[in-house]
């Protein structure tokens, strides 16, 4: 009887034990429920700040770029405007090019004030898109009266440009638009008419009704003046005012009128509002340069309809107390689970880093030779990481008989130094296929880099550009390592050191150059090389690298051979930075039939004729037949005569510096002048199909260019542009 009370005594505190173990952990699970939810509260109305605020200066981002796009198509025009203004006969021309070249544009005019030409005192030639093109109009007549259009009036008064107050165009465009004005002035100062730009409203309701953060989320759009521009209801668009809503609103209208004003004023910020008895949370913000305010309207019913999930994860709280008691009950098995679970998530990330690796070595090139077609160039490389992962790189290609290649190492190590590598490798490619200049392509990087940089990391950088040709080597250097120049005697490669990538914006990186002579070569590498350690800390260094480089090996057992002097160095002691080299060996023959004639001219048109001389010199020592010298003369004419007439400003001396460069079965010219920037090579080409009439100023004569030669490039360059042209395949007059 004792042994069975002394059980049941037991039972009894276990039972006891247990039920306060749940009580309490009852206690905790729904402490915890009402903390998560009040915490969940604050995220969902932090959370429904940010979005509103993310789409009004979404909104505000989209609306600028309409702006500018129509600010800077009528500004574009304005000095053939004024050219026009002596010939006005072509008045008519000036809105229609507006238009075509402007999808944006519903509609321009340029409309003469009034009295300036004495056969026409009123005139406004207004070009209209239309869905079957381009429709020309007049806004000279009585029923529109265009002198007392606000976009006529305001521009004249103000002397810029102006953005009008919406409206409805009724006898012009006939919709609801807003239009860019401003003021076209004679060489005496006079305004003499006003040229436009008509933006349909009908894009800024379609960006307004994108809006779709929340299920019934509204937006709306105030002009100045507090004209409604859009609203979801769409008797009040372009039909009332926020003053005359005002009036009629009955709750809360202080508050109503407080966000009218606020708006008006081009404030920003957010305010709560009732409306049918439901709260609204009220995001406003000025849109800049136009006038305009936007709000969204959100009912905190949608922002607070994620509640529901703090319900559930209540719930979920309460499961995992019960699983909390099951835990204190069996905490040897769940230990064992956890071991488990921490040795499959160790191998998973493993086999995931592994493949990160193999995603990084990916992008390096690893064949080589890599142009086993090419004999003058012949180059190695080689990534050896410290971690799964690192942060070095290097790549290279060839394109218009040039070799552009780089070599990096990124600050720190493993996955965000790979994450670094891989962006920096993807802006070198994306940038150096638009920029010959090394100084270009490092100071491009650098931006980039800069601006999206909230990480602190930096990247050393050499990056050059190898003319295969010639031999001639540009290059420009980031705070990296100076490669080895290996001639008759191994040195440093002279660099001026700058900064690494990423460190600060709006940097000026100079650019340097040497010529590279036959079986000259260059040793390019990382800090892993000199600062690889040994058990007693003692570092390779340089001289022990350059022990290796005096014997003369093909690239990829020059770099093997440095690589196994490493190792035996190190002595199995663990790496402790990627190891990380490039070798690039030049084999090119010297040219023995090139030769380069010159030509120094003034901008003055005058002396055009002297190109004619140039180009029969050049075809008499080419032996060129008649035909193919005209055409060179030509080009090298049109592109010459766009320097001279439009490089330097009207009554300044300028020079303009003609190079050709005679090879055996090519010819260069290579136009450089110290004018003002200008790539005549993005112009588009003349549409040839058009009558001369109806054919839009420019294009033409770099359409003749692009036919007559084989290669067109441009670059700019320590403050000089350089036009290059070349013919190929040229044969000789027999």
């Amino acid at each position: 009887m004792k042994i069975e009370e002394s059980m049941k005594g037991l039972v009894k505190k276990a039972a006891g034990t247990g039920l306060m173990v749940i009580i309490v952990a009852v206690i905790m699970v729904e402490a915890i429920g009402l903390v998560q939810y009040y915490f969940s509260q604050k995220t969902i109305r932090e959370e429904a700040s940010k979005r509103a605020q993310a789409e009004l200066e979404l909104a505000q981002s989209k609306i600028m770029d309409v702006v500018n796009q129509t600010e800077t198509a009528v500004h574009n025009s304005i000095w053939v405007a004024r050219w026009c203004l002596g010939t006005l006969d072509s008045l008519d021309r000036i809105p229609r090019r507006i238009v075509e070249d402007n999808p944006i544009v519903a509609g321009s005019t340029m409309a003469l004030v009034p009295g300036f030409d004495r056969k026409n005192p009123l005139r406004a030639p207004y070009a209209l898109r239309t869905p079957s093109g381009i429709e020309m109009r007049t806004l000279a007549t009585p029923e529109y009266d265009y002198p007392s259009q606000e976009w006529f009036t305001k521009p004249i008064e103000i002397g810029d440009g102006y953005w009008s107050e919406p409206y409805i165009d009724t006898g012009g465009g006939d919709i609801a638009m807003t239009t860019y004005s401003t003021p076209i002035k004679d060489e005496d100062g006079n305004i003499c008419a006003v040229l436009t730009a008509d933006i349909s409203l009908d894009w800024l309701t379609e960006l307004v009704g994108e809006i779709d953060i929340y299920p019934n989320a509204i937006g709306v759009v105030l002009s100045r003046a507090g004209r409604i521009m859009v609203s979801p209801t769409e008797t009040l668009s372009m039909r009332s005012s926020v003053q005359e809503i005002s009036a009629r609103w009955t709750e809360d209208k202080e508050v109503f009128d407080s966000i009218a004003h606020s708006m008006l004023r081009g404030d920003s910020g957010v305010m709560r509002i009732h409306q049918k008895g439901k709260a609204n949370q009220v995001y406003f913000a000025p849109m800049s340069r136009t006038g305009w305010s936007m709000s969204i309207v959100i009912p905190e019913g949608d922002i607070y309809s994620g509640i529901r999930k703090v319900g559930a994860l209540i719930m979920l709280l309460q499961l995992l107390g019960i699983v909390l008691l099951i835990i204190i009950i069996r905490s040897s098995i769940v230990n064992q689970m956890k071991f488990k679970k921490l040795s499959d998530s160790r191998e998973k990330m493993e086999s995931e880093l592994k493949i990160g690796r193999g995603i990084q070595m990916s992008m390096i090139p690893k064949i080589f030779p890599p142009f086993p077609e090419r004999k003058d160039i012949d180059m190695a490389g080689s990534i050896v990481p410290a971690k799964e992962v690192g942060g070095d790189l290097y790549d290279f290609y060839i394109k218009d008989e040039r070799l552009y290649f780089c070599i990096g190492d990124v600050s720190g190590k493993g996955v965000p130094a790979s994450l670094v590598m891989a962006v920096t490798r993807s802006l070198f490619r994306t940038v150096s296929a638009h920029e010959k200049s090394p100084q270009r392509i490092v100071t491009l990087m650098n931006e980039s880099m800069s601006d999206m940089n909230e990480s602190n990391m930096f990247v050393t950088l050499f990056c050059g550009v190898l003319d295969l040709v010639t031999g001639h080597l540009r290059y420009c250097n980031a705070g990296h390592n100076p490669p080895m120049l290996l001639t008759d005697r191994i040195q440093n490669l002279d660099v001026v050191p700058n900064i690494p990538l990423g460190v600060m914006p709006e940097m000026s990186f100079r650019e340097q150059e040497i010529d590279l002579n036959y079986d000259d070569a260059l040793f390019l590498y990382t800090d892993g090389l000199t600062e690889a350690e040994n058990a007693a800390h003692e570092l390779f260094g340089e001289e022990r690298a350059l022990q290796v480089l005096h014997t003369r090996r093909p690239s990829d057992e020059q770099l093997s051979a440095v690589q196994d002097a490493v190792a035996t160095f190190v002595d199995g002691a663990p790496q402790s930075d990627d190891l990380t080299m490039l070798f690039i060996h030049y084999l090119a023959q010297p040219a023995t039939d090139t030769s380069e004639q010159h030509l120094i001219l003034h901008n003055n048109i005058q002396q055009i004729p002297q190109l004619a001389e140039f180009i029969e010199t050049i075809a008499e020592e080419m032996k060129l037949d008649q035909g193919l010298a005209m055409g060179l003369n030509l080009a090298l004419e049109e592109a010459v005569s766009n320097v001279i007439l439009y490089a330097y400003p009207e009554g300044s001396d300028g020079l303009v510096d003609i190079e050709a460069i005679i090879r055996k079965d090519s010819l260069s010219f290579i136009i450089t002048d110290s004018g003002k920037p200008f790539d005549p090579t993005v112009v588009p080409d003349a549409d040839t199909s058009l009558a001369v009439e109806d054919r839009p100023i420019g294009g033409l004569g770099i359409y003749l260019v692009r036919n007559l030669m084989d290669e067109v490039s441009y670059e700019r360059n320590e403050g000089k542009n350089i036009l290059s042209m070349t013919k190929k395949q040229l044969t000789p007059n027999q």
